[in-house]
């Protein structure tokens, strides 16, 4: 049975209104274009500027401890249903996409960008890389894996791009974080012809406070292992205000991960560069040659977020009747993802290096 037997059953979402959506000179759908930052027609050429960015108002740090709805949501878990405006068309979506492309006519769907029970994204980040400019990324970057086939090299086309807004949380914090250590001095010491290095330590303790700035945590539980990672890091200096423009013409997800959950891999980021801040802090503050048993606790205050749509085109291409996915920074255009493995290739890698090894030892014989 197909989803569209059972329209009924699925909540019905409008689209949002906004000025500019259609070109003035023939009529068809304008959507944002990377190239040239502007809203263009793909018909007849035409272009609008979007509105100053300074006169949109503030993209703003929100108090982490204010937010009423900090939960996640599941992909999948609801469907919605969209009328399409254009062409009457009704398009059944993830009831946690909030942008699309009719796939009747081609008209732009820019849905509600937050519900009742979630949070609505407070800035974007633009394309800045044109389709065609993801695929040289894309061809470029295979061109480099040793271990891939020289056929999947030559072979591998990447199918139909998407372009996609994921959705992103970025924290910031005041760390104050009271810990105890031991520290390191080296010195030599010879026993009979030989000499030795030792270490005396000495236990420490201390206060050692950090300010973390746009930690950030991608909010796509559906893209967490499609290489996304891979391709980061973003620029959020380009990042300008939310607005329906923007994201018209691409498709934009709804955050899965919640702002509680969120935060909590946050720290855990956090948690992981305070170990070795801390380790080099306590190193240099004592002039020691090691740093162990590092213990700490930490405070955080000060918790600030915000909630980000960051562009990348996802593809994949098939080789060996396998599909690979891949990812292009919408804004780098860094590539991320999997790339076929020769599994000769690494066997005669492995090879070689033995050799070479077994050279060395015996020229150092």
């Amino acid at each position: 049975m197909s989803d569209y037997d059972n329209l009924q059953d699925y909540k019905a979402e409008s689209t949002v209104s906004f000025d500019g959506k259609t070109c003035p000179n023939c009529g068809a759908t304008v959507t944002f274009d990377p190239k040239t930052g502007e809203m263009a027609c793909d018909y007849c050429g035409y272009h609008c500027k979007l509105p100053d960015p300074s006169t949109q108002g503030e993209i703003c740090e929100i108090d982490f401890e204010s937010a009423v709805n900090k939960e996640s949501f599941e992909w999948g878990a609801e469907k919605k249903t969209v009328e399409c405006k254009s062409c009457g068309a009704v398009t059944i979506y993830d009831a946690l996409e909030t942008a699309a492309v009719c796939p009747f006519c081609g008209s732009t769907h820019v849905m509600p960008n937050a519900t009742e029970n979630s949070i609505a994204p407070g800035a974007v980040c633009p394309f800045s890389v044109p389709k065609d400019k993801a695929g040289d990324y894309f061809t470029k970057w295979l061109k480099k894996k040793l271990f891939t086939p020289r056929k999947a090299k030559q072979s591998a086309q990447p199918e139909a791009f998407q372009g996609v807004y994921l959705p992103y949380w970025t924290f910031d914090a005041q760390t104050t974080n009271n810990f105890t250590a031991r520290v390191g001095y080296n010195r030599t010491v010879k026993r009979g012809d030989k000499t030795e290095t030792v270490t005396d330590w000495h236990s420490v303790s201390g206060v050692y406070q950090e300010f973390f700035d746009d930690e950030t945590v991608m909010a796509s539980k559906r893209h967490a292992d499609s290489g996304v990672k891979q391709c980061e890091p973003f620029n959020f200096s380009k990042m300008v205000p939310y607005s329906p423009q923007v994201v018209a013409g691409f498709a934009a997800e709804r955050y899965s991960i919640g702002l509680k959950d969120g935060w909590e891999e946050a720290q855990k980021k956090i948690q992981s560069k305070l170990r070795t801040d801390i380790s080099q802090y306590a190193k240099g503050k004592w002039r020691a040659d090691k740093v162990d048993s590092l213990r700490f606790s930490t405070l955080y205050s000060k918790i600030t977020y915000k909630y980000l749509l960051m562009p990348v085109w996802i593809s994949s291409f098939k080789f060996k009747e396998k599909v690979y996915q891949f990812v292009v920074n919408g804004q780098t255009g860094k590539v991320g993802g999997k790339a076929p493995v020769s599994a000769l290739r690494v066997i005669l890698a492995v090879l070689l290096g033995i050799g070479v090894c077994v050279g060395l030892y015996f020229l150092t014989k």
